[in-house]
């Protein structure tokens, strides 16, 4: 049995601009850090004893007789993609609700990836983790998909992400003095509006407004630089969420479906009772939205959004990890194998 944790992720600046439609011509660049929220997944060859070849459990149970028959598409091209034939049992939790923003659909590719290699006795590479994630959503599944969040949860940690237009990428931790990074992790504060949805959709219509919106996707890509020089200054740590709320700004003028009457509600309550700025998660539509508050304004800003769960979060710095592996030596292919030859 082998059980993986890949955490979610928080994005600040540059989300867009590690679009394909983007880099390929301009190249790109994101600020991002993962927390401790995590997607777990437990995998073990299932034993030929069922009726069913294999089965799945995330919103729903799956047992089917192939794994071709699998509806889940991650785990279907997953297992596709590493050639495996045998008999499955997957088990999906996650800390937080998915397509909520915080790169969920991404830490579950990166997660059974990662989790099905060492099924097989391999330990794969950060890096080789994330670029195999971004070949299975991008070009087997053709989802409408950056690259940041496949590369943050293979990675993870609070870094730049520098994307080249060849794709190649780079990532850096942020070389913030610790008592700095605490006191930014404690202003930021998560509420999660209650709002699911479909990131490829939303996404899509981004991509096609990119090409009309060079001035400002420019200008989303600046502001990278600006946040590492926030963070690695001695400024005012409050410039970060302005630049936050300057970017939020940007980001929901780009598509109709990016925001709603209901988040500018939320967003400007939080605003008029002290938040500094903010900026909802993920492509926009829904999911949880994220605010910059000074401690002194926080008691008043949850106030004015209590009716919205709020989640407590903190920096993680270890990435998608194999926490348990006890590889079973007996699977489906030596069960079958033993019993052939008893029965012969």
């Amino acid at each position: 049995m082998i059980i993986c944790r890949t955490p979610f992720r928080v994005s600040f600046f540059g989300g867009g601009t590690d679009y394909s439609a983007w880099f390929q011509q301009n190249g790109g660049a994101v600020i991002s850090t993962t927390i401790n929220r995590y997607c777990y997944l437990t995998v073990r060859y299932l034993p030929p004893f069922f009726e069913h070849k294999s089965r799945i459990v995330w919103g729903t149970v799956e047992t089917v007789e192939s794994n071709d028959h699998i509806k889940h598409p991650v785990v279907r091209t997953a297992l596709q993609l590493m050639d495996m034939h045998e008999g499955v049992e997957i088990h999906y939790d996650g800390d937080l609700p998915a397509r909520t923003g915080l790169g969920s659909s991404s830490s579950f590719t990166v997660g059974i990836l990662h989790a099905l290699h060492a099924m097989k006795g391999r330990m794969i590479g950060k890096e080789e983790l994330a670029k195999m994630a971004i070949h299975l959503e991008q070009e087997q599944l053709k989802e409408n998909v950056g690259v940041q969040d496949q590369i943050a949860a293979a990675y993870g940690g609070f870094n730049r992400i520098d994307i080249r237009p060849s794709g190649e990428f780079s990532v850096t931790p942020l070389a913030v003095r610790p008592s700095r990074l605490s006191e930014l992790q404690d202003r930021l504060v998560l509420f999660y509006t209650g709002i699911s949805r479909i990131a490829s959709e939303v996404a899509g219509e981004q991509i096609r407004s990119i090409p009309d919106r060079k001035r400002e996707m420019l200008a989303i890509r600046e502001m990278v630089d600006e946040a590492a020089s926030i963070l690695n200054g001695n400024g005012p740590l409050s410039d970060f969420g302005r630049l936050l709320h300057e970017g939020w700004m940007l980001k929901r003028s780009l598509a109709d479906r990016v925001s709603s009457d209901f988040i500018d509600d939320i967003y400007n309550k939080a605003r008029q009772a002290g938040a500094v700025g903010g900026k909802l998660l993920g492509a926009g539509g829904g999911g949880f939205i994220l605010f910059y508050i000074e401690p002194e304004q926080r008691q008043a800003v949850t106030a004015a959004l209590d009716k919205f769960l709020q989640v407590p979060i903190a920096f993680e710095n270890s990435g998608s990890q194999i926490i348990f592996y006890n590889p079973d030596p007996y699977n489906t292919g030596y069960i079958e194998d033993h019993f052939t030859k008893i029965l012969s």
